[in-house]
């Protein structure tokens, strides 16, 4: 009994893992794209008595020195890792989600460190005017760190999947010199629906 539940198990992985083809690529690409934007954005919020704190503010700028930008790099790093993971096959298919994995993990941890980095900004500029403040997470920190766990786990549930997720057809790979055969049309005057059929067919209908 146990081997055949393991037998049936293993047969249903594939359609599993196909099923799960584009709520993962969606989750992927989405928890990237909110990873980016949050890391763009101030993490912290600056507080404490109002004149120190404005002063603080207006030493530190516009907020760019509260934003993560390294959650935004690796972000950009998993967005284009899940474009070629949607149109590569094979291994080069599994490397890609390897790569996007790696680099939504690194920006889980560049959240956290990011957001350390900020609040120690904040002392600093507080300690540089003699003034007594600190600060509080805003909730573009919570976004990024949600963004980030969403894309790391749709990118390493990609590297065991993309064996059985469907791949783009060979027909809409760029010809080359070897691979392209003659046109099988009419020899007298071919209409357009035969030279889209041998289109479709993946023929050369000018050879």
């Amino acid at each position: 009994m146990t081997g055949t539940s393991t037998g049936t198990g293993t047969a249903a992985w594939p359609s599993r893992a196909r099923r799960a083809f584009v709520p993962c690529a969606l989750a992927g690409l989405g928890g990237a794209a909110i990873a980016a934007v949050a890391g763009s954005k101030p993490v912290v919020e600056v507080g404490g008595d109002a004149d120190a704190a404005a002063t603080v503010r207006a030493t530190l700028g516009a907020g760019d020195a509260l934003s993560m930008p390294l959650v935004t790099s690796l972000a950009l790093v998993v967005l284009a890792a899940w474009g070629v993971l949607l149109v590569a096959r094979g291994r080069v298919r599994r490397l890609v989600a390897t790569l996007a994995a790696s680099a939504a993990l690194g920006a889980g941890v560049a959240v956290v460190t990011g957001w350390l980095a900020a609040r120690r900004t904040v002392d600093e500029a507080f300690a540089s005017v003699s003034a007594s403040g600190g600060s509080h997470p805003t909730p573009w920190l919570f976004v990024a760190a949600v963004g980030a766990v969403l894309s790391l786990a749709a990118s390493a549930a990609a590297v065991r999947a993309t064996p059985a997720w469907p791949e783009m057809g060979r027909r809409y790979d760029a010809p080359t010199g070897g691979s392209v055969s003659t046109a099988r049309l009419p020899a007298d005057d071919p209409t357009n629906l035969d030279l889209w059929k041998a289109l479709d067919d993946g023929h050369d209908p000018t050879a």
